[in-house]
């Protein structure tokens, strides 16, 4: 046996003296900028074989399920199929994975703000098994999220591999994001811009060339195995008028309204399924649940991309086959009250798929609800007020909305829907839409629905790179312990033999068992410095104090800031759990602020 392991042992070894000479070869050889360029090359296909996978994956299954049924019976179905994918989703991830997915664009928000960019290995894969099940079976999400989960995720252990500093991490991340919206939606440019915008990097000279590397990689890749196809395709049949300028404008308003209600809807169904803490109440309540509003609206089943395509050229049956609003087929008044109707419960289905346990995003649902708020919007306008504009321009102004509202992204809306547009005659209407929509959603809240929750646990990166630096900031690595520290029984002649060795003015004092005490300032006991005759007769535990402010391991720096600013000190204790850890010092936090700043800020 013990001959075995070292065998094994020695046939590792080589492997990893291969890796090292490779690293040192390519810090020798390869600048890291360099190499950075040639990682989001790999990075950018690697996401585009990702949303190949995925995509591929959810459509056999759907095929599937639909092979061995005709329409009719397979509507019936509709009632369990999302209970069915949910329950396996949640079954896989409880049972097979046994660890917790993320919801895909939060995932690498918190990877990036609070592990270095570190992705756990399982998103993978578990991402597209948990996703095609929920999404297959008819869960009303979408897949971006999951994509953009698992080709961050590979990009995450490309970096560490190959051993790149943070920024560079960050930035690779965000070619895995770019590279994923690129390859789903065949529109780089628009992508280039999802990941500044929604993942918050900050753009630089050098940071734009690796992400439009990742972008055309990923889009090519996309060609090659999915076609040139766009996936929401959309001819222009008008283009903007000026007497149109109040619709748009009202539009970009309900947009935000619209938005305000998804943002709304989703937190407090999600915040519901989380008091239900029996797994078994939970997903029978959000599958059958999910399965009745899909039965009544079918065309909530799924992704949607086909409801969204029927819904841009101006085709309203989507709406009415199989269900039970067929025979109503053509009647503009029920068409429009079901329009209504969509919007208000596609918000709830979403909320209820991933409430219940399944896996998925809420991109392509975003879309949904623009799409059919657009139409809506539209068929108002032309069947109750009488004007004559072009609905199906409304329909693709209502996703740039939705867009811009629930994600607070008005950049990506605009160039996306540009780029699903085919070029950029319907640029202006685009960019007042999206931008009356941001603007009633920020006076509604700050935070996107990807970063409500981050945001109130304080875990939110930023474009901003002072609150970037504060926030990658840790408590431990600034504590310092050069301190001579004390006991409550020592004398006074203990201090003053402390005070000819420190270049401190604290000591700390604990006791035996690393319990904090108190601590003595050296300016309250200077006076009796000379007093050589009380050298034995004063205790420590006299003399110290418990300081009023100190901070824990665990205080984000934000709080850190404040304890500084309200406690008028330079230095405080840190206390973990009554233990004494050590000082943070002013000086401390400022110094390695600037190391920070000047990183970020080097191009």
């Amino acid at each position: 046996m013990k001959f075995f392991v070292i065998q094994v042992k020695q046939k590792m070894n080589p492997i990893k003296k291969k890796i090292e000479q490779f690293h040192e070869w390519r810090l020798r050889k390869i600048s890291t900028k360099n190499f950075v360029l040639i990682l989001s090359i790999l990075i950018g296909i690697t996401a585009g074989f990702v949303a190949v996978i995925i995509k591929n994956t959810v459509k056999l299954m759907q095929w599937f399920l639909g092979f061995f049924f005709s329409d009719t019976v397979h509507h019936y179905l509709y009632f369990i199929y999302p209970l069915i994918g949910i329950t396996l989703a949640v079954f896989f991830i409880r049972y097979i994975l046994r660890n917790t997915i993320r919801p895909g664009i939060p995932n690498v928000l918190y990877g990036i703000s609070q592990r270095k960019g570190f992705i756990s290995r399982h998103n993978m894969f578990s991402s597209i098994i948990a996703a095609s099940l929920t999404v297959g079976f008819g869960g009303s999400v979408g897949l971006e999220g999951p994509t953009i989960s698992t080709a961050s995720a590979y990009g995450s252990q490309i970096s560490r591999f190959f051993r790149v500093e943070y920024k560079y991490v960050v930035l690779l991340l965000a070619c895995a994001c770019a590279g994923t919206m690129a390859a789903i939606f065949k529109a780089p440019i628009a992508a280039i811009v999802f990941a500044v915008e929604v993942i918050m990097i900050d753009l630089t000279t050098f940071s734009l060339i690796p992400l439009l590397l990742a972008s055309s990689a990923a889009v090519v890749t996309s060609y090659l195995f999915l076609g040139m196809d766009v996936l929401y395709p959309f001819e222009v049949q008008s283009t903007f008028e000026m007497q149109e300028l109040p619709f748009y404008i009202a539009l970009g308003i309900v947009a935000g309204l619209v938005s305000i209600y998804f943002a709304k809807i989703f937190n407090r169904v999600g915040k519901y399924f989380s008091k239900i803490k029996n797994l078994k109440r939970r997903l029978v309540t959000g599958g059958l649940s999910l399965g009745v509003i899909i039965f009544v609206f079918p065309s909530l089943y799924g992704e949607g991309y086909e409801a969204i395509n029927s819904g841009l050229s101006g085709n309203l049956n989507y709406l009415f086959y199989n269900s039970p609003f067929e025979r109503f087929e053509g009647n503009m008044p029920i068409a429009i009250a079901l329009l209504a109707l969509i919007v208000i419960f596609k918000v709830i289905a979403t909320s209820a798929t991933l409430g219940a346990g399944g896996v998925g995003g809420i991109f392509a649902p975003t879309l949904f609800v623009g799409v059919n708020t657009g139409l809506l919007f539209g068929l108002v306008v032309v069947e109750v007020l009488g004007f004559n504009i072009n609905i199906n321009n409304f329909a693709l102004m209502g996703m740039g909305g939705l867009i811009a509202g629930v994600l607070h992204a008005p950049l990506t809306g605009i160039f996306l829907i540009a780029d699903i547009s085919g070029g950029y005659t319907l640029f202006v209407p685009l960019m007042i839409t999206a931008t009356f929509s941001y603007l009633i959603v920020r006076a509604y809240s700050k935070n996107s629905v990807y970063t409500l929750q981050l945001a109130e646990r304080k875990q939110l990166i930023t474009h901003h790179k002072d609150k970037q630096a504060l926030l990658i900031m840790k408590v431990p690595d600034l504590i310092e312990t050069d301190f001579v520290v004390l006991r409550p029984s020592d004398k006074l002649r203990q201090l003053v033999d402390a005070i000819s060795v420190s270049h401190r003015n604290l000591f700390p004092v604990v006791d035996e068992n690393g319990i904090m005490k108190g601590m003595v300032k050296m300016d309250d006991v200077r006076h009796l410095i000379f007093k050589q005759k009380d050298y034995d007769k004063i205790t420590i535990e006299e003399l110290m104090y418990m300081p009023e402010h100190w901070i824990t391991p665990h205080d984000s720096m934000d709080d850190v800031v404040d304890k500084f600013d309200n406690s008028g000190r330079f230095n405080l204790a840190v206390i973990d759990k009554g233990k004494y850890m050590g000082f943070v010092s002013r000086a401390k936090i400022y110094t390695d602020y600037r190391k920070h700043i000047e990183h970020f800020s080097h191009d």
